[in-house]
């Protein structure tokens, strides 16, 4: 089964008053790499956060944003009072010293350090706010691994056409492969028979033959056809099998077998329709190499 590295899942609740949101997104890339945004108080959810969407998600650069809206009156910091009450008689002393008529402003003092704190419950507010996201992150990756899925029927179907075109481009250097020892023998043949039409020599047969023999080693294509065909067969195999396995690093590595097979054969060949089939073949091999790139 081919699934796309592109998707998109989102999952909200509400939970005593208290409102929470995950949205997840991905794109392509090589390796996992996951990108989390979650609010300062629960930053300690991070690491078992990207775990769980590790064991979800195979492969891609995967950003989860996480929002937690809290309306209760539990939402507030506690003020540390003594803190408070410290920082004013520092205000006093100091005012009383300069006598300069400046008034005292409590309101002021809340964003000094260490006047406001978390509240005493702030343990069990945490351990709530990860019974509740735990479950929504696994709703979000469902959704995206749902269109990641449906987008991946798109990409096997356009996997299928190219490499229908490729298995149909070789099935024509099958039949042309043989004709060009025979042609190269006729052509040698020809040549050589016009070079001594005036001349009373004859070429001796063996040493005819051990050129034929030896153009015919530096031209054949068979084992590079064979091979080609086995990966064909393999990459077909995997974008048919549904046991739901990452395929995308499986499918780079045969698009990359595929193309050395033929540029071997484009190396070796000299016939001109074949080497015109080649150009088909390898140009389908690279639009499956773009494909690919996206392949889960």
């Amino acid at each position: 089964m081919i699934r796309s590295m592109t998707g998109f899942g989102d999952a909200s609740a509400r939970e005593s008053g208290v409102d929470y949101s995950v949205e997840i997104k991905s794109v392509n890339n090589k390796y996992f790499k996951a990108i989390l945004r979650l609010p300062e108080s629960l930053q300690s959810l991070e690491a078992e956060s990207e775990v769980l969407l590790r064991r979800k998600l195979d492969r891609g650069s995967v950003t989860m944003s996480v929002a937690v809206s809290d309306t209760t009156e539990g939402a507030a910091l506690a003020i540390n009072t003594q803190a408070l009450d410290r920082y004013a008689e520092q205000i006093r002393s100091a005012k009383a010293a300069s006598d300069d008529g400046t008034t005292l402003d409590l309101a002021s003092l809340v964003n000094l350090p260490g006047v406001l704190v978390s509240p005493p419950d702030e343990d069990d507010r945490h351990e709530r706010a990860r019974a509740v996201l735990t479950p929504l992150i696994e709703r979000a990756c469902e959704q995206l691994i749902e269109m990641r899925t449906r987008e991946g029927a798109d990409l096997a179907s356009d996997l299928m056409a190219q490499h229908a075109s490729i298995a149909a481009n070789l099935e024509v250097v099958v039949e042309q492969a043989p004709t060009i020892v025979a042609e190269y023998e006729q052509r040698l043949r020809t040549r050589i028979e016009a070079l001594l039409a005036d001349a009373e020599v004859t070429v001796d047969q063996v040493d005819l033959i051990r050129e034929i023999a030896v153009y015919a080693e530096k031209t054949d294509i068979a084992e590079e056809i064979t091979r080609l065909r086995g990966h064909l067969k393999q990459f077909e195999d995997r974008i048919t099998g549904n046991d739901g396995s990452p395929l995308g690093r499986t499918l780079e590595f045969l698009t990359q077998e595929m193309l050395r097979e033929a540029n071997t054969m484009a190396s070796k060949s000299p016939s001109a329709e074949i080497a015109q089939r080649i150009v088909e073949i390898k140009g389908a091999i690279d639009r499956i190499k773009e494909q690919v790139l996206n392949v889960a």
